[in-house]
């Protein structure tokens, strides 16, 4: 797996405004202030645990006793040992988010539908997705299974370094480095992903779309100001990537494939220190129906250090040799 560069886990004052010193939150010429940089990580999943049926949020009790169960577990984890001669993983303290044990009050990022749950397949990717696994792949895994070692194309997206695991789009805590970096200017909104170290600018001036047959990894973006939320519609994926990756949990799942996905993306200041993040997935040849996640993210006076993805990936060149040595068998 890519080597994650280990600045990133130590981060320092960035010496930039703090996002309260910005006064009303506009800009010089008077949009939404959005600027800073964005924690998103948080210990509540994708979708709804089945038991808890229609509970759509906790009780202030049983919230205060989740994160304190959630905080517990990240710190028993580290406290296991290995058998000996068994190579370490990710500390949950040095290396990833899991050691701040937060949670929201809300069940399940997933909004809606109702029941905080991903729709059905549709009948065509449902069947996609049982040939996919009678072939003897993952049963909704269909695109960066990352289990073969002839060549680097046969591992996973992330492993490649030209897709983050909680990035998306949509965004989605993940592990670690749940970070983004907001730069506005009149035409254009970036966003600097911490993970991958990608960059997402959106023209936020009305300039006409891609033509269809161009895909990207990260889809064709244009923004818009609906009152003081921004949105972002992305389309023109690439088949290559999923129509949804889900990288909450322990494994992730994936679903479909993107060429008929519309993204919308929502941003809105709630407080000094507080976003509200949205997004709705839209795609009729994977999904049922649409479905709609939110939630917030924190503003964070720390530095975002360059995720140097390929750097030291030993593991990529050790799969490769490893099949190779397999072969001469």
């Amino acid at each position: 797996a890519a080597a994650q560069s280990a600045a990133t886990a130590g981060a320092k004052p960035s010496g930039l405004s703090a996002p309260e010193s910005r006064g009303s939150f506009r800009t010089p010429w008077g949009d939404p202030d959005l600027q800073g940089v964005w924690d998103y990580w948080t210990f509540t999943p994708l979708e709804r645990p089945k038991e808890l049926a229609d509970k759509a949020s906790y009780t202030d009790a049983e919230h205060a006793a989740l994160v304190k169960r959630l905080a517990g577990q990240a710190a028993a984890a580290d406290a296991t040992k290995l058998p000996a001669g068994t190579p370490g993983g990710y500390s949950q303290e040095t290396w990833t988010d899991r050691a701040r044990g937060t949670a929201l009050k809300q069940t399940s990022l997933i909004v809606y539908p109702e029941d905080g749950r991903i729709p059905l397949l549709t009948p065509e990717a449902r069947k996609k997705a049982d040939a996919h696994q009678a072939a003897g792949g993952h049963p909704v895994r269909m695109r960066t299974d990352g289990v073969g070692d002839d060549d680097p194309e046969d591992r996973g997206l992330a492993e490649r370094c030209l897709l983050g695991f909680s990035t998306g789009p949509p965004f989605q805590p993940g592990g670690y480095n749940n970070n983004v970096q907001i730069v506005q200017t009149k035409d254009y909104v970036m966003l600097l992903l911490e993970m991958n170290h990608d960059v997402r600018i959106i023209p936020m001036n009305g300039r006409p779309r891609l033509p269809k047959q161009i895909e990207t990894w990260l889809g064709d973006s244009r923004g818009r100001w609906e009152g003081n939320t921004l949105v972002i519609e992305s389309t023109n994926f690439t088949p290559k990537v999923a129509s949804f990756s889900a990288r909450v949990g322990a494994s992730g799942f994936e679903f479909g494939s993107a060429e008929h996905l519309t993204l919308t993306e929502k941003f809105r200041r709630v407080d000094a220190r507080t976003l509200e993040y949205e997004f709705t997935v839209n795609d009729p040849t994977t999904f049922t129906k649409p479905f709609t996640g939110r939630f917030p993210m924190r503003a964070t006076d720390e530095l975002m250090y360059e995720y140097a993805c390929h750097e030291g990936n030993y593991g990529m060149q050790n799969i490769m040799r490893g099949g190779r040595a397999e072969d001469g068998r």
